[in-house]
């Protein structure tokens, strides 16, 4: 078994590909206890990792369809390395490949621009870990080995006195939240954002904190982004960790934590059809949920420029949304297109997502309407 370089606050995928125990694809709850163990959970879309590299204690996951919770964690990693980071993701790392992510992209091609990423975590009320994305970068369109670009972690919480690597060179406003940022290079620069305020959730375009990495020269827009993985590193503890849902999209079409669609609502236009067909389906978990829409062009020409309205029954409130520019007054939802995906040809279709809060219920949103008009 070859390990990888290992430093303090570095959430690194432990071994070779040779080295990894490859589960089925989970369909029920899938437990992993194996120190590499993998699965991937919606028909391929998104791999999830035990990779416990740092400790011999005994690590369990239960994988569910939307992500996957820490049951057993032993550690005590007092010093130095995390013990493991079990994470989800979509790409390639060391050849274990999701399927459908586009990955690896260039990050000067246009579509790196539309490559939009959220989670949802929870975490327990002990133990010594940091909450983080994993964001690999490399200088070839990399599908095994070491990643040797830049690495951009975003921690989203940490407890204890757990840091990052290397040193803190600024500050930084992204994704709605303010980050401290550090900076160290240990054969690959690894660039972390660390949030001010602790959060549990959020949803950003990858771009936005690379960005800032390439502004600040630790990165290069000939790199090609391999992976987007979101996880913990437990020094101390760790059962409780767990992603609720995880997602990620490319190029306008997204990847819903919930491939299940619910009941489509239907307009009343008149004639049973209409210009426009739009379906809806959600991931939801106890106060939050995604929301995936996409819309079909049902007419015979193209629809160039859209805003597609809506509502939701419930008192629902959006609060971070991809692939579309979302506003919300009270129960009333527009959403509009973004540079890159105004044009919907002749029965062809565009999908955004969303996410959000509710309370006692969650009923689907209603009276979809594609430019004014009504859809099926």
């Amino acid at each position: 078994m070859r390990m990888r370089m290992i430093t303090a606050g570095l959430a690194l995928l432990g071994s070779v590909a040779a080295s990894l125990v490859v589960g089925q694809a989970a369909h029920a709850d899938t437990t992993i206890c194996e120190k590499y163990g993998s699965t991937t959970i919606q028909g391929g879309k998104y791999v999830v990792i035990n990779n416990v590299w740092g400790s011999n204690a005994p690590q369990c996951i239960n994988v569910t369809n939307s992500g996957f919770t820490v049951t057993q964690a032993g550690h005590n990693n007092t010093g130095g390395t995390p013990a493991a980071y079990p994470a989800i993701y979509a790409g390639c790392h060391y050849a274990n490949c999701s399927s459908g992510s586009g990955l690896p992209l260039q990050a000067s091609n246009s579509q790196f621009n539309t490559v939009q990423t959220s989670v949802s975590m929870s975490y327990p009320g002990s133990g010594v870990y940091d909450a983080a994305y994993d964001i690999w970068f490399d200088p070839t369109p990399r599908k095994d080995g070491q990643n040797t670009g830049a690495e951009i972690m975003v921690w989203l919480n940490h407890t204890g006195s757990v840091q990052p690597v290397g040193s803190r060179v600024g500050t930084a406003n992204i994704a709605g939240g303010t980050w401290d940022v550090w900076e160290g290079n240990i054969g690959w620069n690894v660039i972390s954002y660390v949030r001010t305020s602790p959060t549990n959730s959020i949803n950003f375009a990858v771009r936005s904190f690379y960005d800032d990495a390439v502004n600040r020269g630790y990165a290069q827009r000939s790199w090609y982004l391999t992976s987007v993985q979101a996880g913990f590193e437990p020094w101390i503890g760790g059962a409780g960790l767990g992603v609720n849902n995880f997602s990620y999209s490319i190029g306008g079409v997204v990847q819903s934590p919930s491939p299940t669609p619910t009941a489509s609502p239907t307009g009343g236009n008149g004639n049973g059809g209409g210009a426009c067909r739009v379906s809806y389906s959600k991931n939801e978990w106890q106060g939050g949920f995604t929301g995936t829409v996409t819309v079909t062009n049902t007419s015979s020409s193209a629809v160039n420029g859209w805003n597609l309205g809506f509502s939701f029954p419930n008192g629902q409130r959006i609060t971070g949304y991809w692939n579309a520019d979302v506003t919300q007054s009270g129960s009333s939802v527009t959403a509009r297109n973004l540079s890159y995906n105004g044009s919907i040809p002749a029965g062809g279709n565009t999908q955004f997502g969303f996410q959000g809060t509710w309370s006692g219920s969650n009923g689907d949103p209603t009276g979809f309407t594609l430019n004014g008009t009504r859809c099926s």
